[in-house]
């Protein structure tokens, strides 16, 4: 039996320059983290040849024989169903899939479940993928399998975790550059950043779909915009290295401020109340997260303020998530052949040193 888990992402800035229509003539970066709420997928071995898939959030389940013949088309489970495909080897399996965090809310979990259901099999079937190779087979799998208008951002920060400052080069190359910062500050800046949900959750694809046809079009408001979305990711960055938390707040309004200027479906009068009472009680910046439209409200607030704005936020019917940063991306957690007989499992065990063990079963 395996366990992966794979970390959803919050997005700072430079998002919407992931999109192939924008770094294919501009290239493009991201800066952002991957966060401790996770997806999972559990993989059990079958001696049957079929392949069963539940999913507790989505409350469905499919089994399939013959994966190759099988259309993913209106399958609420298309996902999983296109990673199998795309693998292109025999499997017979049970998948359960679970997460913490629900679709469609910005945290770029369509990706993490692309990822993790990829790990699971690339594990159980022992296909050595490097976190690049995993991202970019995940982000291949969402665009061109799935047909879907998405960027590269998600499949990279669920791979690897942690704070990155990600770039996207002209070719559809991708270089993934960790942040090294001081642990102070790195938790000083996880403990003044608060995520609110809107209360919506959103359909990314109509308003990526429009920012795509937008960039291509060369259409003047919505690519001046990326192009400062696209400076303001490294200035962010630059301000980070430098300590300047307060600065990395403030550069926080001015990119959620261009974002709104790509689409009028990215901000909605709901998220601009919240957000003004946000700022009105403390906050020095924020947006939404992933293409908008709904989702989880990320505000950057010192933690002076932070009570009066989740006191604030509360009343106004938004709910407070708390979170760490992520430093593990996507990961076997258990591979134990012992539970279905799996030969290939185990690679994962960890042995604890029998003086330990002794210790910790007397305390």
């Amino acid at each position: 039996m395996l366990i992966t888990r794979s970390p959803v992402r919050i997005s700072f800035g430079g998002g919407g320059t992931d999109l192939p229509a924008y770094y294919e003539q501009f290239g493009g970066a991201v800066l952002s983290t991957a966060i401790n709420k996770y997806f999972y997928t559990i993989l059990r071995k079958r001696s049957d040849g079929k392949i069963q898939v539940i999913s507790s959030d989505l409350r469905t389940l499919e089994t399939w024989e013959n994966i190759a013949s099988m259309s993913f088309e209106h399958s609420e489970l298309e996902i999983p169903l296109a990673v199998m495909k795309a693998v292109g080897q025999s499997v017979a399996v049970d998948l359960f899939l679970a997460s913490e965090i629900p679709p469609g809310t910005g945290l770029g979990s369509s990706a993490s479940v692309c990822v993790n259901v990829l790990k699971a099999l690339s594990a159980h079937l022992n296909l050595p993928f490097s976190k690049y190779e995993l991202a970019e087979k995940a982000f291949h799998i969402a665009r061109n399998v799935l047909g879907n208008p998405v960027g590269k951002q998600d499949e990279y920060a669920a791979a690897f975790g942690g704070l990155n400052y990600i770039r996207f080069e002209k070719d559809g190359t991708v270089t993934v550059e960790p942040l090294q910062l001081d642990a102070t500050l790195v938790g000083e800046l996880e403990e003044n950043l608060m995520l609110f949900f809107t209360g919506a959750t959103h359909q990314s694809q109509t308003i990526l779909q429009e920012q795509e046809e937008s960039t291509r079009k060369d259409r003047g408001a919505a690519l001046e915009s990326l192009h400062a979305i696209a400076a303001l990711a490294a200035r962010m960055k630059n301000t980070l290295e430098d300590g300047d938390l307060h600065t990395f707040g403030t550069l926080l309004d001015i990119g959620w401020q261009a974002k709104k200027r790509i689409s009028g479906k990215i901000s909605s009068s709901r998220i601009d109340d919240l957000y003004r009472i946000a700022r009105e009680n403390g906050a020095v910046g924020g947006k939404i997260t992933g293409a908008g439209g709904g989702g989880f409200l990320l505000l950057y607030c010192d933690r002076s303020d932070q009570e009066a704005v989740r006191n604030t936020l509360a009343a106004a019917g938004a709910r407070e998530m708390t979170f760490k940063f992520d430093t593990k991306g996507a990961q076997v957690i258990v591979n134990d052949p012992f539970i279905d007989g799996d030969g290939s499992a185990g690679g994962s065990w960890q042995f604890i040193p029998y003086s330990t063990a002794t210790q910790t079963a007397n305390d």
